[in-house]
C-alpha cells in the first residue's frame, strides 16, 4: 500500500510540478523499505524519459482530402544555411529535379540525389533517387550518407521505404516509367513525400504517367509539390497541368524544366487557377501557418549549394 500510494504521489508531482519531499524522508524510507526505494527510483526514472519518449514530429494531414488551407501573408526567402526556425522547413532548388530540404533540427535530405550539390562539405541525412536518367541517381553515393533511397527496386516489383527520423517521416509512392528498350518498368519511378513541421512535401520524380486513383489517394493532401514541367521527357504538359490540378497544392514548385520558354509554357497554361510567384532566388521557408490561401506556384532559379560568404 505504502507503495502505491507514493508512486501515485510522484505521478501526481511530476504532471503538477510539485516539490517532492524533503531529503529526511528519502533517508527514512530507504531504510525501512529498501527493496520498495529501488522500484520507486526505477519509476521515478521511467517517469524522467517519458518526454524524451513523446513523438516529436507535428503530425501532417498527408492523407486526407485536397482543400484549400487559408493562410497568411507569401512565404519568406532564405539562405539555404540560414538557421531554420521552429515548425518551419527550408527548400532550396539545387538543380534540375535536386532539392535540399532542411527541418528546424538542421536534418538534410536531397532529392534525386547524383552525387553532388555544390562545395559545400554536407553529407545529407537521407538522399532519395529515381533512375529514368543518370541526371536522377547515382551508382556511388557517399557511404557517410545515413539513408539512400532508390526509387526503384527489382526490374518491376518496385520498392517499399518508409524512414521515420522523429522529427521528419519519408515515405514513397511507386509508379511506372518508360524503360529504356521502349516498354515500361512498372513501378520503376517512386513519388517521394517528406512529412514535417506538419506540412506534407511532395516531390513527383521522372513521372511518365498520371496517378492512378489509388496511387493518388497513397500520396495524400501536398502541401507543396516539386513538379516536372519540361512537357516531354516525363509527361506531357496537358497531363502534368491535369495531375497539379487535381493535387491542388498550396504550393507548386516548378523543376526539370529546360529555360524559361518551357517554363513560361507551363505557366501559362496554368495561370487561370493558380497565382504565380517570381521568388527571385532558390530558396524560401515554409510554415503551415504561412501557406498561401490561393493555390500559387512558386518558381525557383537553381543554384548549387556554397559555401557562404559572409
Amino acid at each position: 500500500m505504502f507503495f502505491m500510494q507514493l508512486c501515485a504521489w510522484i505521478v501526481a508531482a511530476r504532471l503538477t510540478q510539485a516539490e517532492f519531499p524533503s531529503e529526511a524522508f528519502w533517508k527514512c524510507a530507504l531504510a525501512r523499505y529498501p527493496l520498495v526505494m529501488r522500484l520507486i527510483l526505477i519509476c521515478l526514472a521511467l517517469l524522467t524519459a517519458l518526454p524524451a519518449l513523446a513523438q516529436t514530429r507535428t503530425p501532417s494531414h498527408c492523407i486526407a482530402l485536397a482543400e484549400a488551407i487559408p493562410g497568411a501573408s507569401y512565404l519568406h526567402r532564405a539562405s539555404y544555411d540560414a538557421q531554420v526556425a521552429e515548425e518551419t522547413v527550408l527548400i532550396h532548388y539545387i538543380a534540375h529535379a535536386s532539392f535540399l530540404i532542411r527541418s528546424a533540427a538542421g536534418l538534410n535530405m536531397v532529392t534525386d540525389f547524383t552525387g553532388f550539390v555544390g562545395n559545400v562539405p554536407m553529407i545529407p541525412d537521407v538522399v532519395t533517387m529515381n533512375h529514368a536518367h543518370e541526371t536522377h541517381w547515382t551508382a556511388f553515393p557517399d557511404p557517410a550518407i545515413p539513408h539512400v533511397l532508390p526509387g526503384w527496386g527489382e526490374f518491376g516489383l518496385g520498392i517499399d521505404h518508409r524512414v521515420d527520423l522523429g522529427e521528419v517521416l519519408v515515405r514513397n509512392v511507386s509508379t511506372d516509367i518508360r524503360s529504356q528498350w521502349s516498354g515500361v518498368e512498372t513501378n520503376g519511378n517512386s513519388v517521394f513525400v517528406f512529412e514535417l513541421a506538419g506540412l506534407c512535401i511532395g516531390h513527383l520524380g521522372h513521372l511518365h504517367h498520371e496517378p492512378t486513383d489509388e496511387q493518388y489517394a497513397a500520396i495524400g493532401r501536398l502541401d507543396v509539390v516539386m513538379a516536372a514541367v519540361d512537357g516531354g521527357m516525363t509527361v506531357d504538359l496537358p497531363t502534368m497541368m491535369r495531375i497539379i490540378r487535381r493535387l491542388r497544392s498550396s504550393i507548386v514548385i516548378p523543376m526539370h524544366w529546360f529555360g524559361d520558354f518551357t517554363l513560361d509554357q507551363f505557366l501559362t497554361g496554368m495561370r487561370d487557377a493558380f497565382q504565380v510567384v517570381e521568388v527571385g532566388g532558390p530558396t524560401l521557408e515554409v510554415s503551415l501557418d504561412r501557406l498561401p490561401s490561393t493555390p500559387t506556384i512558386m518558381v525557383l532559379r537553381p543554384q548549387w549549394l556554397r559555401v557562404s560568404e559572409d
